[in-house]
């Protein structure tokens, strides 16, 4: 500035020595006056050429000096501009950044509740980050041009945005679920809504064999919330998640489809930071398998459309409770107590059947196992009770206790597990007996008779007729152990397996073959069970997530003879009439008592005596709503296996939840243990076998 003041005085003083030089406003001749008589001024020295040499140097170098300053002006400014766009690409690196880690986080957080929660925080930072860039790049842009208008995200408002958890009272609440439109449709009903009953595939004598049937339900879809707090170094949880496939006494699809919200996890947790955590609570089985460590959330499930998942797969949903130490993440061992259940099947149990004079029917057998639910009590009033096999609640003598390891050591995951379960029932063994004394009364009004030989009961040798003298608990205990592994072959490809084995864990099966049967003598006999399931899952693009399940369930045959059964059956005494003049006499006819009784009957599971040759004869429905269910066929089932392939779709995933759609196949064959046909007609022994094809169509949302 300095220089240009100086410039600006040269030129002022320049310009004034020329205008004093310059004659002011000469007169015109005409007008010229005579010059007064006065002192004529003294001209102005006139400059040298050194001086006027010297004041023009002195211009030049503040030209010089100003042009030198206009150009490192341009640089600076050059500069300023280069460090602009370089602000601006990273502002957009890192905006691409941000939306990419809360792309991740959203899928996360919609796949699991639990994830949602641990990942919320980074939610706030990638979108406090995501802001912060949009302000970077803002304040770079105002920079370049103080007057531009800043500009807002295209399609958003800043009321648009939110947080995933919800903070209330110094806890996280993190809200969760899918709303759900899905289809299944079976090529041989079985007569159930979208869960299929792996077990319910008919036989060919089924009328339900002959025919198709399409169910189109919402049910699947489900709610769940979250909550978690942090006290001092304990974290605290609390997990709800329903559905509404469960089944109310009422419910039905014929108006309003008003079925019961089910309970599917109702669980709370305290997880330590010593690395142990505790829960207890309805939840996934500890024996179900884990993505890491042993951790409530990170079970790994099917990702299938049907509810009642793959065949082989090993789960359970009951109560439990844990205890989990977790060793710096790469080894976790658990112990849990749960809820148990028992699943009987068979048939030709001891029975005693009795049919009074007037046409009314009792019967009873030499043990029982569950027993019938209680409406006062809050259990299911309207369970099956006419079933001779999975009737009602098992009064439990013990819980099962599962112990489970899991190891991830950098690659892949690995578990193994074991469970014991208790099994009791009470038993009578003078609950099925026959040994009537034969004759005829004094007055001639009753008679017994008997067919077969005499049951007696080895207790109470005088006893005539059942009786509970000498019923006694009976408990038998099972268990077994299984492994599981999962291989992450790439970054898009995952492999996994899974097999079990043991005595009376058949119900932990997606297929639910029976846990036990009984023998002649009212005991308990425990099946063998395998599960085995293998999975390939394929990622090869975030939008699209492919599968295919192979699963095979089997249950051994226990097969006993010497089933007892009666059969008593009592008509009235018909007095006589006497004759009349027009009438012959009457003669009375006697009450009689008749005992049909046989010690030869075959029975358990998967006898080999067992008679199949009904099972692909179809018969008449008894009622317009009791389609026939066949000829004689035990049927009981040796094996279900099953092929699953099918893939999902995310439309959308990001801020807003995820929009997706999949399709499912699945092909199931079911496969009977062989009996010896119609002993009485000779035919050869027969292994009655069943399948089904299975496609199911799904279209959810799930929320952010």
């Amino acid at each position: 500035m300095k220089k240009l003041a100086a410039l600006t005085l040269s030129l002022f003083l320049t310009m004034g020595t020329a205008f004093a030089d310059s004659p002011k406003d000469s007169p015109k001749t005409a007008d010229a006056q005579p010059a007064k008589n006065t002192t004529a001024a003294k001209p102005a020295p006139a400059k040298t050429n050194a001086e006027i040499a010297a004041e023009m140097e002195e211009l030049r170098q503040a030209l010089q000096a100003q042009q030198e300053q206009l150009q490192l002006l341009k640089e600076e400014l050059a500069k300023r501009d280069r460090q602009i766009e370089e602000a601006r690409e990273a502002a957009a690196a890192a905006n691409s950044r941000a939306t990419e880690a809360n792309v991740k986080a959203t899928e996360a957080a919609a796949t699991s509740a639990e994830v949602k929660s641990t990942t919320s925080s980074l939610n706030t930072s990638v979108a406090n980050l995501a802001a912060s860039n949009a302000a970077a790049s803002a304040a770079s842009s105002a920079a370049a041009d103080p007057n531009a208008p800043v500009a807002a995200t295209p399609g958003q408002s800043p009321d648009e945005k939110g947080p995933t958890t919800i903070r209330y009272k110094g806890i996280n609440i993190t809200p969760g679920g899918f709303l759900a439109a899905e289809t299944a449709t079976r090529t041989h009903a079985t007569g159930g809504d979208l869960a299929t009953a792996f077990t319910g595939i008919p036989y060919n004598g089924n009328s339900l064999s002959k025919v198709s049937e399409n169910i189109f339900s919402a049910r699947q879809s489900r709610l769940s919330m979250l909550i978690d707090a942090k006290l001092a170094d304990t974290i605290i949880k609390g997990y709800v998640e329903t559905d509404f496939l469960g089944v109310g006494t009422t419910s039905n699809p014929r108006q309003t489809n008003s079925y019961v919200l089910r309970q599917r996890q109702l669980w709370a947790e305290a997880i330590l930071a010593s690395g142990w955590s505790f829960t207890g609570g309805q939840q996934w089985s500890l024996a179900a398998e884990d993505k890491k460590g042993i951790q409530n959330l990170q079970e790994w499930t099917p990702m299938m459309i049907d509810p009642n998942y793959v065949v082989g797969w090993f789960w359970d949903r009951a109560y439990g409770f844990r205890a989990v130490k977790n060793f710096s993440d790469k080894f976790a061992f658990g112990v849990s107590i749960e809820g148990p259940a028992s699943t009987i099947g068979g048939r030709g149990f001891s029975t005693y059947t009795s049919t009074s004079a007037t046409g009314a029917v009792t019967t009873n057998t030499n043990f029982w196992l569950n027993v019938p639910g209680v409406g006062a009590g809050l259990a299911n009033a309207f369970d099956s009770t006419t079933s001779t096999t999975n009737a009602g609640y098992t009064p439990n003598k013990l819980p099962d206790i599962v112990i489970k390891a899991a190891l991830d050591p950098g690659w892949g995951h690995y578990e193994v597990f074991g469970i014991i379960s208790d099994f009791r029932n009470r038993i009578y063994p003078c609950g099925v007996i026959a040994n009537p004394k034969t004759g005829t009364s004094a007055n001639g009004e009753s008679i017994t008779t008997l067919t077969g030989s005499p049951i007696t009961c080895g207790i109470d040798q005088t006893a005539i007729a059942p009786t509970s003298f000498g019923s006694y608990n009976n408990t038998s205990t099972g268990g077994g152990f299984g492994a599981s592994a999962r291989l992450p072959i790439s970054t898009k490809f995952d492999l996994g397996v899974k097999v079990s084995t043991g005595s009376g864990i058949n119900r932990f099966g997606a297929a639910q073959l029976a846990d036990v049967t009984a023998r002649n003598d009212g005991t308990l006999a425990l099946l063998r069970g395998e599960q085995s399931l293998v999975r390939l899952e394929f990622h090869p693009t975030p939008k699209w997530d492919l599968y295919a399940y192979w699963g095979n369930e089997y249950a051994g045959r226990a097969g006993y003879s010497g089933y007892q059964s009666v059969s008593v059956t009592s008509t009235p005494f018909i007095p006589g009439v006497p004759a009349t003049e027009t009438t012959p006499a009457q003669p009375f006819y006697p009450a009689v008592i008749t005992y049909k009784t046989s010690t030869g009957g075959i029975g358990g599971y998967g006898n080999r005596s067992a008679n199949n040759t009904g099972c692909a004869v179809e018969t008449l429905p008894t009622a317009v709503d009791a389609p026939g269910t066949g000829g004689t066929c035990a049927g009981d089932i040796r094996s279900i296996m099953e092929y699953t392939v099918g893939f999902w779709n995310k439309i959308y995933q990001g801020e807003k939840g995820r929009l997706q759609w999949g399709l499912q196949y699945s092909y199931l064959m079911k496969s009977a243990w062989s009996g010896a046909g119609d002993v009485a007609a000779g035919s050869p022994g027969i292994a009655p076998k069943a399948s089904d094809n299975l496609f199911f169509t799904s279209f959810r949302y799930y929320l952010p």
